[in-house]
């Protein structure tokens, strides 16, 4: 029996779900037990292998994950693809299949287990989980900044389209795994200072105030004890939000400058992560 984790990743989807993955993989290997990522482009495998996990296998869509694993092998899904046609197979051929989930609504189709984000008024029998490396969670002294993050990609080239946003605001950018090439040379006109995607780990844990458009670096940004102001963004899971909500992120939204301005004059919030609830402490 061998175990699987399949990461919907690419420069549309961004590398929350290999960021998520990572987090499983390295708690499963404190336990003896090793899990091969599963990722869609060279990229996303490139990306985890700089957050620590060796190897991983490029493969098209959810519906190739049987070319790689086999009957009675344990297959963690986290996809936002349509794949009904496939699941019930899937279900039944590997044992288990655990479909991880933003949405709080979801339920098993086929027999498969369900993941869902914790939060206070989730009401079924699914398991939930939070997805952080337990790397966050160490105590790392802060540096007082501002941290941008928008995500591992920006192909509309927003944060360009939104420079006022960022004006008088000294913050400090950390570029996306997928941003094109030399856009890096524009953005360093507006942010005080740009680091690379692969300082990212680094650059989240260690600043005082972190600004993102991803729900997964809020969580980390959390977990590290930061100020957190999320830009919500249209079609955000609203169990996602409830969550963000209950770990004291500060939830404005997308490039509103009002919004943000009074998220950073509020004082930092006390609350914490539910780190019994993190796949560091709990195995599916």
């Amino acid at each position: 029996m061998k175990y699987y984790y399949y990461a919907h990743s690419g420069h549309k989807h961004g590398l929350d779900r290999v960021r998520r993955a990572v987090a499983l993989i390295k708690a499963y290997a404190t336990r003896g037990i090793e899990v091969e990522l599963l990722v869609n482009d060279f990229r996303a495998g490139l990306a985890a292998k700089e957050l620590g996990v060796r190897d991983s296998v490029t493969i098209e869509t959810f519906l190739d994950i049987d070319a790689v694993a086999q009957r009675g092998d344990v297959v963690f899904a986290d996809t936002a693809e349509e794949f009904d046609a496939r699941i019930e197979e899937y279900a039944e051929l590997f044992d288990p299949l655990y479909r991880i989930v933003d949405d709080c609504d979801k339920v098993s189709l086929h027999g498969e287990v369900v993941v869902k984000p914790p939060h206070k008024e989730r009401g079924d029998d699914s398991l939930v989980a939070t997805f952080i490396e337990s790397a966050y969670f160490d105590t790392v002294e802060k540096t007082q900044r501002v941290l941008f993050f928008y995500g591992d990609a920006d192909y509309d080239k927003e944060l360009l389209a939104h420079r006022e946003f960022f004006a008088g605001l000294d913050m400090e950018l950390v570029l996306g795994e997928y941003f094109f090439v030399k856009y890096d040379d524009e953005l360093a006109k507006i942010f005080t200072t740009v680091y690379e995607n692969e300082e990212y780990t680094e650059m989240i844990t260690s600043s005082s105030i972190v600004v993102t458009a991803s729900i997964q670096t809020a969580l980390e940004a959390r977990a590290s004890q930061a100020q957190v102001v999320y830009m919500k963004r249209e079609g955000d899971s609203e169990c996602q939000l409830k969550l963000l909500d209950e770990v004291g992120v500060q939830i404005i939204n997308y490039f509103d400058k009002d919004g943000l301005s009074s998220a950073l004059s509020t004082t930092k919030s006390e609350k914490k992560l539910p780190i019994e609830e993190n796949i560091s402490n709990k195995q599916l």
